[in-house]
């Protein structure tokens, strides 16, 4: 129903103008003088109802696509890419609508015609003249086309711009609105997505690895963190059962680096699983190994300190 509605006012429209073009002249409802105005009025009428009933259709169509996609779904990769390049594609068809309404009513005009005449004739001139004032504004206008046939980014990708980690909220022809994590809006021009690396987190994939690193002394037991490591996956939904690897990955004269690796479905519910595993591990160590924390030795031998080892530029006095 509410659609039909908002074809009311360009049939209204169309109405008006086929009155003003035929009907007035046909049965001499003004003065003869007055008929070329009505008869242009009505072109125009015409032109606008064209155009307006032309973007109402293509809401309307994009309202019965869009009541087809299931964005909310975890697997939507095809869902956000063709709904990337419709709204890319609807921003491009509704420029065109407009520039043709505006350049059709604009002919009509004797005085228009006669300028659009003068100006293809410098045309040469001119075309150099804006675009080198225009050469921005198209670069991005095409930036935001080649993302819509590429597609580097989607609509609710996950992405790390500029050192910040969001989603992409907005796409259109000559910028993209990144939604932060604390609810702040960071705006790009299309052009960024080309000419600077970035992080794209779901580009083929929601799914993603997270790293938990500790730091322990030489004497706590690898086996045991596995162990507990396992035990805390299994308890918990974040974590989606594919990877669950503990590793020591550097050894220095202070303790030892622990790495462990999980994955879960997607990024933000890696976030929470790497919180959850570093807490209940550093608990873990705290209860059972609480003599492995990371420690500042000092070994004295014949009453002299041989071995200082101040990691983090901590100073050990004596």
């Amino acid at each position: 129903m509410k659609q039909v509605i908002k074809f009311i006012i360009p049939f209204l429209l169309l109405l008006l103008a086929v009155f003003f073009k035929f009907f007035i002249k046909e049965y001499e409802l003004v003065n003869p003088s007055l008929i070329p105005f009505f008869n242009k009025a009505g072109s125009i009428l015409l032109i606008l109802s064209i155009a307006w009933a032309s973007i109402v259709l293509l809401r309307a169509f994009k309202k019965v696509i869009l009541a087809k996609l299931d964005t909310s779904q975890e697997d939507n990769l095809r869902e956000r890419k063709f709904l990337t390049q419709f709204n890319i594609m609807e921003s491009i068809i509704y420029f065109l609508i407009i520039l043709i309404a505006i350049g059709t009513a604009l002919m009509m005009f004797e005085e228009v015609r006669q300028l659009g005449i003068s100006l293809f004739a410098s045309a040469g001139v001119a075309g150099i003249i804006i675009g080198f004032a225009a050469q921005k504004l198209i670069a991005t206008v095409l930036a935001g086309l080649q993302i819509a046939i590429t597609q580097p980014i989607r609509l609710d990708d996950v992405v790390i711009i500029e050192n910040e980690w969001g989603r992409i909220e907005e796409i259109t022809l000559t910028y993209v609105v990144v939604k932060i994590w604390d609810q702040r809006r960071l705006v790009v021009p299309s052009t960024y997505f080309f000419e600077k690396p970035f992080q794209n987190w779901t580009r083929t994939s929601a799914e993603i690895l997270g790293t938990v690193f500790l730091y322990t002394d030489y004497r706590v037991s690898f086996e045991a963190l596995r162990k507990e490591l396992t035990r805390l996956l299994e308890n918990t939904p974040l974590w989606d059962k594919k990877v669950n690897v503990l590793q020591v990955t550097d050894a220095k004269e202070y303790g030892v680096e622990i790495r462990a690796l999980v994955s879960a479905k997607d990024s933000p519910t890696a976030w929470d699983l790497r919180v959850y595993i570093r807490e209940k591990m550093i608990d873990f160590i705290q209860q059972n190994y609480p003599e492995s924390l990371p420690r500042t030795r000092v070994v004295f031998e014949d009453g002299e300190m041989k071995h200082n080892f101040t990691p983090h530029n901590n100073k050990t006095k004596n």
